[in-house]
């Protein structure tokens, strides 16, 4: 290297100089520095504003050359340069000089190119909770190959020995909000993939869950089997249960498999439907089949378990189910569910 050198500084400036910029960026390098120092030494050396971008995260990181944040809107990019890691594009790095560029500006973002995606590699993204959806559903997709999904996780900042959950999720609290209160001390990222919301996260509290939220909490046994189980377990959810683990619905699960036609033509299912048109009777139902007991029903609809019991009496009627058997509970308790399954399919990622 240093007979290169020596050759090199021979012909002219501009390769000294080259030498020099490379040296530089190998000494930072060696030194295991972040993301943020990377921009600081690089502002300094160009002696204008420096930034860079993960597109992973949205991160965006810049310094003026006396290594404080810039006090100024950020200026248009005098020069940029891609960072890449694993042949793919994950940030930019750029220069914001006012003049002209520099001679050495090429060669100076080349290399600080390199050092940003070490520096990903080695310490991973940013801690911040919303990602970039193309690469949640790329750690998601059952299309995926196993080499994607890795480098995938990865680049959002999941090592190869963590556990990763999906939680499909539906409200009106930002996702953001939602993915920090759910895993505050680990790894979790949020993206939004169509109506759904879309949690990876690195452990999975159900009970820090906020109120108003729907969610579907998949399995820790692979990101792609996850989510295909968090979303099926976020078609199970309800008003009075908003939280549903796919763990905690055993052969239920089975239901959600069963084509919608099959579903629609069974007689216990239409007769359900026909009982939403009675929005006070469905809610009886429901509660009802939620408790198994008439007094139980009582007390979460606020009413005398004899007003309960002549809902109940007319909602038997009307489906043709002995609500009193073991039996017609459960058929009840089905019909209701594969009912509710109907309307979500409609609305499924």
């Amino acid at each position: 290297m240093e007979a290169l050198a020596v050759r090199l500084s021979g012909m002219d400036a501009h390769a000294e100089g080259a030498i020099r910029v490379i040296a530089f960026y190998d000494t930072l390098m060696r030194r295991r520095v972040d993301l943020p120092a990377l921009a600081r030494a690089s502002a300094g050396l160009a002696e204008c504003v420096a930034g860079l971008r993960l597109h992973g995260t949205g991160a965006v990181v810049r310094a003026s050359p006396d290594g404080r944040p810039p006090s100024t809107v950020p200026a248009p990019a005098s020069s940029t340069a891609r960072v890449t890691l694993d042949d793919e594009e994950i940030g930019t790095v750029w220069l914001e000089r006012t003049g002209p560029p520099n001679p050495l500006d090429e060669v100076l973002l080349d290399r600080l190119a390199i050092a940003a995606a070490t520096a990903v590699e080695r310490y991973g993204p940013a801690r911040t909770t919303m990602a970039d959806p193309a690469l949640v559903e790329l750690a998601i997709s059952d299309d995926s190959d196993e080499a994607a999904r890795a480098r995938a996780l990865r680049l959002l900042g999941f090592t190869a020995d963590l556990p990763v959950q999906v939680v499909a999720v539906r409200s009106h609290l930002p996702l953001d909000r939602i993915g920090a209160l759910l895993c505050p001390a680990r790894p979790v990222k949020a993206a939004s993939l169509a109506d759904v919301g879309v949690i990876l996260a690195a452990t999975v509290d159900p009970a820090r869950i906020p109120a108003g939220v729907r969610a579907g909490i998949g399995g820790a046994d692979g990101p792609g089997r996850s989510w295909q189980q968090a979303r099926t377990a976020l078609r199970f959810t309800t008003a009075r249960q908003p939280v549903v683990r796919y763990a905690d619905l055993g052969a239920l699960a089975l239901l959600a498999r069963i084509p919608p036609e099959t579903v629609r033509d069974n007689a216990d299912v239409a007769a359900v439907a026909r009982l939403a048109g009675s929005p006070e009777d469905l809610e009886t139902l429901d509660a009802y089949c939620a408790t198994g007991s008439l007094r139980r029903a009582a007390d979460l609809l606020h009413l005398h378990h004899s007003s309960v019991a002549r809902r109940l009496d007319q909602i038997a009627r009307s489906l043709g189910i002995e609500l009193t058997e073991p039996a017609g509970l459960v058929r009840a308790s089905l019909a209701l569910t594969a009912w509710r399954l109907l309307d979500s399919a409609r609305q499924a990622p």
